[in-house]
């Protein structure tokens, strides 16, 4: 596929989405910015969370990732739909309840400000450190597929790339996104139905044909029985069950749209409708990885890593249909992870970092503060792009998990002491708990590998929760006390 048509899909993708942000974004307050005025319908939030859901890390590793792993990414994802339903029945009642902006205040109302800043901080890493992952993964097909041959350096690719986000981005904060993740989930839908179609085309096969092979073929084996592997699929269940917890539940980035609802009728609604659409689209999207598993194999494919399997054979190998198709899809996917994440480490560092909500400054004042941190965000992701550039040496779907082990663990211990005890903390001491205990973590995970050959898998975040949990009952007191005028930490776990 020629580059110069690759490039055209991008402009006119992109400028497509700078029409939906003008449409959205004007006469925008902070209140829309933040929280979209709490007029989001949920239906559109539950599609557009979709998108938001898989991004490019799903769109490319996991179809990548059949070709080692098979289907045992399949049990982590039914532990998805437990998790969002803890979410729908027991965080979004919190959050609405506490009228909640970024919904690590809950820490404070319930802890105390060290908490909170804590909680917040490990969101920031943890949010940062994801959402630039999955930026790198696609901004390293477009430089190797189109900018590369036309003598473009990388860091220029990512430079680009961050610059439109933070263009469409930058007036109508989750207001925007909620609508321009509905766009960019239909059309990544749509890629991977468009892509199944043409590997089937190419390899000559109906549609039945297309079951009967991949039915048939080692790909399709979903659950490992081994309980010393690290794709057991008790573990990869409850993995992802905290999984979910955590990197949504918990999650500055998703809980801001799901904010946006109306109600928090509409928000869980919303929830508990994502959780089945994503089973569906998750088993479409391994389906895909098993007809690519099959191409690669008849063909003679063979790439080193595991990402590069779609994209090799989508654009060197395909109809010049198929190429397009993976370019809007892979697109999609990474925009649609990409604008909130970005919106979301700018809601959290100004509200919560920052604190501006304490500081009674007027509307023009708070907004050029939030412009600055936008674009100071917007940097430091290109500067974590360029760095994981230079060390990727993983499947990216799994360095992003493992990375979550570790960060999003100290907010998931938080959550589940504050919501599951009546306990209060010497929140003094929380930072040094929060910080511990994923050293703790690495220090158990590496004596087990050695001691034992024990091999420990997602389940790290649990590990890393449970550490952090036992840090603050080493902290606790009993008197629950007063955080917030007209809120009790009893009134807060009713």
């Amino acid at each position: 596929m020629v580059s110069w048509l690759i490039v055209v899909v991008f402009v006119a993708y992109t400028a497509l989405l700078f029409l939906i942000s003008f449409l959205t974004g004007r006469k925008a307050t902070d209140d829309a910015y933040y929280r979209g005025n709490r007029r989001s319908p949920w239906l559109v939030v539950a599609y557009g969370m979709v998108g938001a859901s898989l991004s490019g890390v799903t769109f490319m590793s996991v179809p990548g990732n059949v070709l080692r792993e098979n289907f045992y990414y399949m049990p982590l994802v039914f532990g998805f739909v437990a998790g969002y339903f803890v979410i729908a029945k027991v965080l979004l009642p919190i959050y609405y309840r506490l009228d909640l902006t970024s919904i690590y205040g809950y820490l404070e109302r319930r802890f105390g400000m060290r908490s909170y800043k804590s909680g917040a901080a490990y969101f920031l890493i943890s949010r940062a450190l994801g959402a630039t992952l999955r930026m790198f993964l696609v901004v390293s097909v477009l430089h190797h597929f189109v900018f590369q041959a036309m003598g473009v350096p990388f860091w220029v690719a990512a430079l680009v790339f961050i610059l439109l986000i933070l263009g469409y981005t930058f007036q109508g904060g989750i207001r925007t996104i909620v609508w321009t993740d509905t766009l960019q989930t239909t059309f990544m839908l749509l890629s991977v139905f468009l892509s199944i179609y043409c590997i089937a085309s190419g390899m000559g096969w109906s549609f039945s044909d297309m079951f009967r092979e991949v039915g048939q073929s080692p790909y399709s084996s979903m659950w490992d029985t081994d309980p010393m592997s690290p794709r057991f699929w008790v573990k990869q269940f409850l993995s992802g069950m905290f999984i979910t917890i955590s990197m949504t539940g918990l999650d500055q980035d998703m809980m801001q749209k799901n904010l946006s609802c109306r109600s928090l009728k509409d928000a869980q609604k919303n929830m508990l409708t994502l959780s089945g659409i994503l089973v569906v689209v998750n088993l479409l999207f391994l389906f895909l990885g098993a007809l690519l598993a099959l191409y690669a194999q008849s063909h003679g494919i063979e790439v080193a890593d595991t990402d590069q399997l779609f994209p090799t054979i989508a654009i060197q190998y395909l109809s010049p249909l198929a190429g397009l198709t993976f370019i809007i899809g892979v697109l999609s996917a990474a925009y649609s992870s990409a604008d909130g994440a970005l919106t979301a480490v700018t809601t959290s560092f100004t509200i919560d970092i920052l604190g501006v909500e304490r500081r009674n400054l007027p509307e023009q004042r708070r907004k050029g503060i939030r412009y600055k941190v936008h674009f100071a965000m917007a940097f430091v992701f290109l500067l974590l792009i360029i760095l994981f550039n230079a060390v990727k040496n993983d499947s990216v779907i799994n360095m992003v998990y493992d990375i979550a082990s570790y960060t999003y663990g100290p907010l998931l211990g938080l959550f589940v002491f504050g919501i599951c005890t009546r306990w209060g903390i010497k929140d003094k001491y929380a930072p040094w708990v929060v910080i511990l205990s994923p050293v703790l973590c690495f220090l158990i995970v590496r004596f087990c590998k050695w001691a034992f050959g024990y091999a420990f898998g997602f389940e790290l975040l649990l590990l890393n929760g449970l550490l952090t949990f036992a840090g603050l009952f080493l902290l606790r007191e009993k008197r629950p006390g007063t955080l917030s005028p007209g809120i009790t930490r009893e009134k807060i776990q009713k």
